[in-house]
């Protein structure tokens, strides 16, 4: 662990940022996605976070957008394991961190079955993948990875995946968790870690209708067996029909004031940095909504 790089690091993305929507029908296209984060920017976000689906290379996105901004950091959220040897990922992240100095932050995680599936390989053990991928990230390449500074932070969003991030990472991500968790995750990875959490955001000034769209984003989260275990651990129910509390407790929804006071809980609960994430499947939509947002997080952030 090198706490100067963590610091630097919190530093850079401040406690608030943007995750770019994602869509569900077809990718949008690099000018899009590129006009997209330059609103983002002008809207006073300092981070952006990217996810790996549609076949697309996450570290090619991220370099794509690192070009079109002057100063806003990328974070990938998440690379997947699956998808490239380790040794190609560092090389990847290394040069990216070469390019543009403390404007990148690795995420990895190890995703859902399905995911390594379609790669044709067996999901196995997660927590060993996620363990031996890391180890391998480190061995020497030939040519030798650039010198390059970065945090590398793990998608854990389970107390075991938690604990590896504590022992093998700069940090950890974990996402669609209530607060209790984000204070949680602080206890296990002490104070010189980067937590950073991905909240869902729903911006809707019907409050009722804003907390059936996030009710939706629940019930699908439930459909994995990990996050249900999860969310009942933490004396939540994940049964079928999503109560409120559930709702209430893991999505910002209604009015921006309402999104940001859940923004500031998980701030004071520990974490560093708070990503918002926008109901997919509307990329225009998504983009406007957080530049609605973005006023109302950054006083949070002040």
């Amino acid at each position: 662990m090198n706490t100067s790089t963590v610091e630097a690091a919190r530093q850079a993305i401040g406690p608030v940022g943007a995750f770019l929507p994602v869509t569900f029908t077809e990718a949008p296209s690099v000018h899009a996605q590129r006009d997209a984060v330059e609103r983002l920017e002008s809207a006073g976000y300092p981070c952006t976070w990217t996810n790996e689906v549609f076949g697309k290379d996450a570290l090619v996105q991220v370099a794509l957008l690192l070009g079109a901004t002057r100063r806003m950091v990328f974070g990938t959220g998440v690379a997947n394991v699956w998808v490239r040897e380790p040794q190609t990922l560092s090389a990847a992240a290394a040069q990216l961190a070469q390019a543009h100095p403390g404007r990148f932050v690795l995420g990895i995680g190890v995703g859902y079955p399905q995911q390594a599936e379609a790669a044709g390989r067996d999901f196995g053990r997660p927590l060993a993948t996620m363990r031996e991928y890391q180890r391998r990230m480190g061995e020497a390449t030939w040519p030798p990875v650039p010198d390059a500074d970065y945090p590398r932070i793990v998608a854990a969003n389970g107390p075991k995946m938690l604990e590896l991030a504590a022992e093998t990472a700069d940090g950890a991500l974990p996402a669609g968790l209530p607060v209790g968790y984000t204070a949680q995750a602080r206890q296990v990875l002490g104070p010189d870690k980067l937590l950073v959490v991905g909240l869902s955001v729903v911006v809707d000034s019907d409050p009722g209708r804003a907390r059936e769209t996030a009710r939706a984003t629940v019930a699908a989260s439930l459909n994995s067996p990990a996050y249900a275990k999860t969310v009942t651990a933490l004396g939540y129910s994940a049964a079928a029909v999503v109560d409120d509390r559930l709702v209430d407790a893991v999505v910002g929804h209604g009015r921006p004031d309402a999104v940001a006071n859940l923004v500031r809980a998980h701030l004071e609960a520990g974490a560093d940095h708070v990503i918002a994430m926008m109901p997919g499947g509307d990329f225009d939509g998504g983009v406007a909504g957080l530049e609605e947002l973005a006023p109302t997080l950054m006083a949070v952030s002040g």
